[in-house]
């Protein structure tokens, strides 16, 4: 009977704890994304931005002189804009059917047409070095982001027009919009914010990100007003967009170039060309914590987020030896395999 009461009292005991153990596993954060697929795009050629399109449900990669365009209902390869020498960025523009591409070894904005792929009209002349794009529906202008000699060159969006001149000072490398007629783009070697007028170009305000260093992705929060500035020495940078205040400053990973917010999740996501996603989440007002580092793969430093997903998608490819060192090119890049450049899918 001592046994069975014994026995009887363990039993409840156990029972009492199974929902303090499960809220201590619940305690635990799961890992926020995970590999969903990768595409084959082969050939040969480096890479910088990718870019989602959520309308047309396409993803547009950079790749050496082309755009790869992969549909991401298929995840298949359906076509490539050519002659795009030196590409860097590849903004779409809804309801006028154009796309953007800038290029950087012919100091040019190639314009083409989203259903046939092809060019539309000659390349627009931009200031040295296009690298970064951005469509802003406020002004309906593309902003063209010289990564040397501190302009936007901007285009009126549906013509493809030369409308104005930003003179941003210093380099300047990835933009967003509020959405309210001011633009921010990361100046790299200055690490800092500059804020300019969508309409008149007119400079606003230039804020520290100090102890950040060489800014290159940036992300925006619009319900609350948070700047992420994605920077080269391991950190991301938070900026109340208002007020120029430093909010928090965050450890990433090695080779840190990418930045994406996802509003429905509230994660930050900062792509590493180490091989890392590192995701982190807003908690309390001002208070940041790091949730994840998710291995991707070397190399994978840049990255697009698809708002209707979630999903982030990233590329990458095999490497080879690095060539020795000369003159011309004192510090080479690794060579890179023929055939295997890939896009990495992530979702939760």
């Amino acid at each position: 009977m001592k046994n069975l009461l014994l026995a009887g009292a363990l039993a409840l005991t156990t029972l009492w704890n199974v929902p303090a153990a499960r809220s201590q596993v619940a305690m635990v954060p799961p890992v926020p994304y995970h590999l969903l697929s990768t595409i084959a795009i082969g050939g040969e050629g480096g890479w910088d931005y990718l870019k989602v399109d959520p309308a047309g449900e396409r993803l547009y990669v950079s790749h050496g002189t082309r755009v790869e365009v992969v549909d991401l209902k298929t995840r298949k390869l359906i076509g490539t804009i050519m002659d795009t020498p030196g590409v860097h960025g590849i903004e779409v523009v809804p309801s006028t059917n154009r796309g953007y591409i800038t290029c950087g070894r012919t100091n040019t904005c190639v314009v083409f047409d989203v259903k046939t792929l092809k060019p539309i009209g000659a390349p627009i002349p931009t200031g040295p070095k296009p690298d970064a794009l951005l469509y802003d529906a406020f002004s309906k202008r593309v902003f063209i982001f010289s990564n040397d000699g501190g302009k936007s060159t901007v285009l009126d969006a549906k013509t493809g027009t030369v409308v104005g001149t930003a003179e941003l000072g210093g380099d300047v490398e990835e933009g967003v919009s509020d959405g309210h007629g001011t633009i921010f783009v990361n100046i790299e070697n200055k690490s800092e914010i500059v804020a300019f007028d969508a309409k008149t170009l007119a400079v606003r305000h230039r804020f520290p990100l100090a102890p950040g260093e060489e800014p290159t992705g940036l992300a925006f929060d619009a319900k609350t007003n948070r700047l992420f500035s994605a920077c080269a020495n391991e950190k991301l940078v938070v900026t109340d967009s208002q007020t120029g205040r430093q909010i928090a400053v965050l450890p990433t990973g090695r080779g840190t170039d990418g930045a994406g917010f996802d509003p429905a999740t509230r994660n930050i996501i900062t792509s590493n060309g180490a091989g890392t996603f590192t995701v982190l989440h807003e908690d309390a007002p001002g208070k940041f914590s790091v949730i994840a580092n998710v291995p991707t793969a070397r190399g994978a430093r840049t990255m697009s987020l698809d708002p209707k997903t979630g999903h982030l998608y990233t590329v990458t490819a095999d490497y080879g030896p690095t060539p020795a060192p000369t003159t011309e090119n004192p510090r080479p890049r690794p060579s890179i395999v023929p055939g295997t450049f890939r896009v990495l899918e992530f979702g939760r």
